[in-house]
């Protein structure tokens, strides 16, 4: 029984913010500001911003029309287009922003793993046979050449 009331209540929980009314905040950081500066509307710190405060206006009368997120979400985007969004819409070619980051991460960590899979193959190898020294009568030529060109350069 209390099994079910804490899977109950759980559920519950998880439920809840589905069903809650958006914050201002959480709207005005879904919310680009169109300054210029690159910030959402809530984080916009122009003192007097052309477009931070008509924006914040327009969010609460949406808000006082009782509509949902993704209501006022639509509404800003089909308004002011998709740039106003803070984060891209997870549909279409957007998809990409989304996927890319995560695909270039899984590629590198495959580079980065056989890269040093190959160093290590590498390390294992037998060092290279030394070549042994030659001695005869060869040597003994450049050895006296080399005696010769030493005494004219002492000169």
């Amino acid at each position: 029984m209390r099994f079910l009331l804490a899977v109950l209540a759980l559920l519950l929980v998880v439920a809840a913010p589905a069903s809650a009314a958006p914050s201002f905040q959480e709207l005005e950081e879904a919310l680009t500001c169109q300054c210029g500066c690159g910030l959402t509307v809530h984080a916009c710190n122009h003192l007097q911003c052309p477009s931070a405060i008509p924006l914040r206006h327009e969010i609460r009368a949406q808000m006082a029309l009782g509509k949902s997120k993704d209501q006022i979400l639509a509404y800003f985007s089909g308004k002011y287009g998709e740039k106003i969004l803070s984060s891209p819409t997870a549909s279409g070619f957007n998809l990409t922003a989304w996927v890319m980051p995560f695909f270039m991460l899984a590629v590198g960590t495959i580079f980065v793993i056989f890269t040093l899979l190959r160093w290590r193959r590498r390390g294992h190898a037998p060092p290279p046979a030394r070549p042994q020294s030659v001695e005869g009568p060869s040597t003994a030529n450049y050895e006296r050449q080399l005696d010769r060109e030493l005494e004219d350069f002492d000169r």
